[in-house]
């Protein structure tokens, strides 16, 4: 892993991590398991975001600017239609009382911001 790569992940894992684990505790104990439910549901979404963020940066390092482009906007776009595809299977095949749908938004924002910072932070 490269140099920016691991000061990327240093940088965001303990203000993510403590982020997460405050949001995970308020949307408990404001919504009950649901929140509970709605809060793990976020952090494992935008942790796999970040993996997939943090990939796609290692494999096109020694690409040209185009195909840099290319692989970025593919990564976008695929993880734009999961997240729309993962929104859509909640909304149907579970019931509003099982995951609160308020708890994951509000975590699923909370947790990007120290991911944003940390990219400030690092470049």
């Amino acid at each position: 892993m490269s140099s920016n790569e691991s000061k990327l992940l240093r940088a965001a894992f303990i203000p993510t991590f403590l982020t997460s684990g405050f949001a995970i505790l308020i949307s408990t104990f404001v919504k009950g398991f649901p929140g509970f439910l709605g809060a793990v549901l976020a952090q494992f979404v935008v942790i796999i975001f970040f993996i997939i963020h943090i990939a796609v940066s290692r494999m096109t390092r020694n690409l040209d600017p185009i195909s840099t482009m290319a692989m970025a906007l593919f990564s976008y776009f695929a993880k734009l239609f999961a997240l729309g595809l993962l929104l859509w299977a909640i909304a149907k095949f579970t019931d509003r009382s099982t995951i609160d749908r308020t708890a994951f938004g509000v975590t699923s924002v909370a947790l990007t911001w120290p991911g944003y910072g940390a990219r400030l932070l690092v470049s």
